[in-house]
């Protein structure tokens, strides 16, 4: 492969076949070669194909260039976050004129305060192509702040201290970090953080670190043996408490906690894992809150006394399991509880007084939205801070008086460029699937759209790990609606829009219900006139991915264009392979292929394994070099295995950013010239490009 390619010529990956025999059965794999990055002949590979993507999209070049500024044209350059107040400062971010990056500030006592800049980011950024900062942590005496920071997009963070007073940042740098997983004990001078494993990429030994000293001499206080599961740490919200979780999402939670005020100490076990038990915990006072599936496939809500917490008849339930509301989310307060509860795909948010049990919901007033419950470090208070944001409401942040039921706009992400939120219009409805389940989608559209079949629409979803893709606002996504777009979101099982139940039927030996879901929904959009087959078009990313792949094998006619970002396409080469990062983690939502059942279902969806001679419809393929969750090269074998099988002339485009993972370009601008790629793939199919 030669990294020069004359017009008309696409790449075309060298065909090395590889055996891969499991339960019997051999698979041939052409392109397996194409998992070493330090191979020059890859590289050679995915910067031809970058080329071959810039030359078939050249003449929508310089509408790429205008959908870029136009998106960025829309962002408040200057902009800053609603300050919290923890201990003795007030926090926010800013961003300044041109800057990609955030910078952390402070004030002390009062807003009216000088400004301390804790950490500015866009000169950190400097030396380096890639760059993210991972969590900060200040020190009870607020002197100190740790995070890390990673320089190749590997979420592999190197753990730094800086000293607040003094500006220095200290010769203490610990590579192979978890990035945010640190937590300062209440001594000032000592840090325990999380080592990643270089090999999967999981966080598995918790050390603690003085300072000063030398981290080779960090003392190892737990090791994960398990490397189905993943492991957190923080302080909790009393600071009384240092929180470690070992958490493997559908399987188990196990806490250990250690007494700040006792860094030498041990971390004590709140409840031992066992297998189909999952909680989270809030502390006050004396008392822990425990979120629990225990006997409650929803959650419910029990409260138990700090000495009692490994005897579960010792814990009483103060929110009961319901079957129709899925318990998401809790924080606790000196007087009150609020709990976000998810029912018919939506969030609500409910505060109860913990005085004289009575309780509300907040009223949002849209039938389409996302909230939530935002960061409150603060027990002595009635006001809750959460987020509120819609298909039409651009993201907002309020604080409520929850004795008063007053709410206050603190503030609205401003949209620059004479956006009108009165000129959009969003639906809520449900589609019901091949079996039965109702599927709920949101729309959102510029009003004034015909649906009578002739406007393109772009249909969008993830439903994978219980995530729940929202319907929020997007000023990017302007782009689309103002050139007469519609965009739909289909809340499809695998995600938890509906409660456990959602998930648990979208996953394992369920996952095809994913698929069928969104085919379903995009044959009811054309059915029912928002659309018709030719205009439109599927996006979906990591998971998402995965989904995208399996639904143009599925039913390639259904649509005009595919964006398929990062995708998790080739399933049983990667669940067979545990050196592979992430991988042994993922069991519980994909299964063990080791297993032949799960072996054989893979198989039967597996879009790489899946590709066949058909026409499939026209394809832009996004992936990064350095990815951690999906590697490079599985989007790299499907993109040639699908050159070598279409019967189409469609495009069929692979871009690598050669210096970026899995979340992309780093930045707040330099992201959104791959969303300008995006756009400019689709709308040039639908003849529009300006």
């Amino acid at each position: 492969m030669t990294n020069t390619q004359t017009k008309s010529v696409t790449p075309q990956a060298a065909s090395k076949p590889t055996e891969l025999t499991t339960h019997g059965h051999t698979r041939i794999d052409n392109y397996y070669w194409l998992n070493d990055r330090e191979n020059p002949e890859v590289i050679d590979y995915l910067q031809a194909e970058n080329e071959h993507l810039e030359e078939v999209l050249a003449p929508v070049k310089a509408f790429r260039e205008k959908l870029f500024e136009e998106m960025k044209g829309r962002i408040k350059q200057q902009d800053e976050s609603v300050p919290y107040k923890e201990g003795h400062y007030y926090y926010y971010t800013k961003f300044v004129e041109g800057g990609e990056y955030p910078v952390y500030c402070r004030k002390a006592g009062s807003l009216e305060a000088e400004e301390e800049i804790m950490l500015d980011v866009n000169e950190m950024a400097k030396p380096h192509s890639y760059y993210d900062i991972g969590g900060l942590e200040v020190s009870d005496n607020d002197e100190l702040v740790a995070f890390g920071e990673d320089t190749v997009s590997r979420r592999m963070y190197t753990l730094r201290i800086k000293n607040l007073k003094t500006g220095e940042i200290y010769p203490d740098a610990i590579p192979d970090t978890e990035g945010g997983s640190y937590a300062w004990a209440a001594d000032n001078q000592t840090l325990f953080y999380i080592r990643k494993d270089p090999q999967t990429l999981l966080g598995y030994q918790v050390y603690r670190h003085t300072l000063g000293t030398d981290p080779a001499q960090d003392v190892l206080l737990y090791e994960e043996l398990d490397n189905q599961f993943y492991i957190g740490l923080g302080r909790m919200k009393s600071k009384k408490y240092i929180a470690l979780v070992s958490d493997h999402n559908g399987v188990a939670t196990e806490y250990r906690l250690l007494e700040a005020a006792n860094p030498t100490g041990e971390f004590v076990v709140f409840l031992p894992r066992e297998k189909g038990h999952e909680y989270d915990i809030q502390h006050l006072e004396t008392t822990f809150y425990v979120r629990t599936n225990w006997k409650a496939d929803n959650f419910r809500l029990m409260e138990v006394k700090e000495n009692k917490t490994n005897d579960r008849s010792a814990w009483k339930e103060v929110i009961p399991h319901r079957h129709h509301v899925y318990l998401q989310q809790l924080d606790v307060f000196k007087n009150h509880l609020v709990l976000g509860e998810r029912k018919e795909g939506l969030i609500h948010l409910r505060v109860i007084n913990r005085t004289n049990k009575e309780e509300h919901y907040l009223d949002f007033g849209e039938a389409a939205y996302v909230a939530g419950i935002g960061y409150n470090p603060d027990f002595n208070t009635d006001i809750l801070r959460f987020g509120y944001s819609s298909l039409t409401t651009p993201s907002s942040t309020f604080d409520y008086n929850m004795e008063t039921k007053e709410k206050t706009l603190m503030k609205q992400q401003e949209v620059l460029g004479g956006f009108d939120p009165n000129n959009y219009t969003s639906e809520r409805f449900f589609v019901k699937s091949r079996d039965g389940a109702k599927i709920p989608v949101s729309v959102v559209y510029r009003k004034g759209t015909p649906k009578d079949g002739s406007a393109p629409l772009l249909q969008y979803s993830y439903g994978s790990y219980g995530y729940s893709t929202d319907p929020g606002f997007s000023s990017t996504r302007l782009s689309l609606l103002d050139r007469g777009f519609l965009f739909a979101i289909a809340h499809i099982r695998g995600g938890q829009e509906m409660g456990r139940k959602w998930y648990d039927n979208g996953k394992m030996l369920k996952k095809k219900n994913t698929f069928n879901d969104f085919v379903d929904v995009s044959e009811y959009l054309i059915q029912q006139k928002y659309t018709s087959a030719d205009k439109l078009f599927a996006m979906g990313g990591s998971a998402g991915g995965l989904l995208m792949g399996a639904v143009v094998n599925q039913k390639p006619q259904l649509y005009r264009g595919v964006v398929a970002s990062v995708p998790f396409v080739d399933v049983v080469t990667t669940m067979l392979d545990e050196s592979i990062p992430l991988t042994t983690g993922e069991f519980e939502e994909w299964g063990n292929p080791k297993i032949k059942k799960y072996y054989d279902y893979m198989l039967s969806y597996s879009p790489y394994d899946n590709v066949k001679e058909q026409a499939y419809p026209n394809m832009l393929v996004m992936t990064g070099l350095h990815d951690s969750q999906v590697q490079y090269w599985e989007p790299a074998k499907w993109v040639a295995k699908l050159r070598t099988m279409k019967t189409d002339t469609n495009q069929l485009l692979l871009h690598t950013n050669m210096e970026a993972g899995h979340g992309g370009a780093s930045g707040r601008f330099e992201a959104l010239k791959e969303i300008a790629l995006e756009y400019a793939f689709i709308l040039n199919l639908v003849g529009i490009r300006e």
